[in-house]
């Protein structure tokens, strides 16, 4: 492949690496620290992407190694105490559990495909995804809202979010009725998206949260995901594209809760 077809190749793919490096890693700084190393890699040596013809493969597949070879996160300075217990936690993981269980459900790739990127045969990339839900579904429980406009959506995110053993907060349908609501019972988590009912932002309505209660965990479900894989700062560590499955969800409520584990919240 020519050098302006890969850069441009690689480029498409760039943003959902970075969204794979901020859910793996919980923290927008680290993440994107990962990819950057990632893009060094192949621009010192393109040897690193051969033996695949899928850029996106060999693209998650440089990321790994080198994510393997560092042991665990990089140390950020600027990491909130959230960031920081997240990385505690994720010491006690089964190594690889993790990886695999988002490649699998937030980058929804087969398993066929997680085992080339992290070089493993398929039946170890589906136990490690078992072990990942297994490890996961022990952590703490807490409490979510959700911001969503479409009333049967938003049933079926509180139905998947209870089923868990969570408790739902409310539902809010506009940014107004999200600060109130946040305002009644602070959330542990929210779910949101980015377009609500009266043409108002979830994204504002998030940031005026955030701004105002601190660090809370957001996994935006939202049919525009290219809004909020820009670039720019700040993104969100967890973004799931509708329509979206029960297993997505799931996955990445337990990992936002993992990361997010309070004292204020249940165990």
């Amino acid at each position: 492949m020519a050098s302006a077809d890969l850069a441009q190749s690689i480029g498409r793919e760039l943003p959902y690496l970075r969204r794979y490096a901020r859910a793996l890693t919980g923290s927008q700084s680290a993440g994107d620290n990962y990819a950057a190393a990632t893009l060094e890699a192949i621009l010192s040596d393109r040897s690193v992407l051969d033996g695949d013809d899928d850029t996106r493969l060999g693209l998650f597949r440089a990321f790994h190694a080198i994510w393997q070879s560092s042991g665990q996160p990089v140390a950020e300075t600027d990491q909130t105490t959230r960031e920081q217990r997240a990385q505690d936690h994720l010491r006690s993981l089964t190594p690889n559990s993790r990886e695999a269980l988002l490649l699998r459900t937030i980058e929804e790739l087969r398993y066929d495909q997680i085992a080339r990127i992290m070089q493993v045969d398929q039946a170890e990339a589906e136990e490690l995804v078992q072990i990942a839900l297994n490890e996961m579904s022990s952590a703490l429980r807490g409490k979510v809202m959700v911001i969503e406009d479409e009333m049967i959506i938003a049933m079926d995110l509180k139905g998947i979010v209870q089923a868990m053993g969570h408790s739902v907060t409310g539902v809010a349908r506009t940014h107004r009725q999200a600060i109130d609501l946040a305002g009644k019972d602070r959330p542990d988590l929210i779910l949101a998206d980015i377009q609500l009912a009266d043409g108002s932002s979830g994204i504002d309505a998030v940031n005026e949260l955030l701004a105002d209660m601190g660090d809370i965990p957001v996994i935006f479900i939202t049919a525009f995901p290219e809004r909020l894989l820009t670039g720019d700062r700040p993104e969100p560590a967890f973004l799931i594209s509708k329509p979206y499955s029960e297993e997505q969800v799931r996955s990445a409520v337990s990992q936002a809760m993992f990361f997010a584990s309070t004292e204020g919240m249940e165990a």
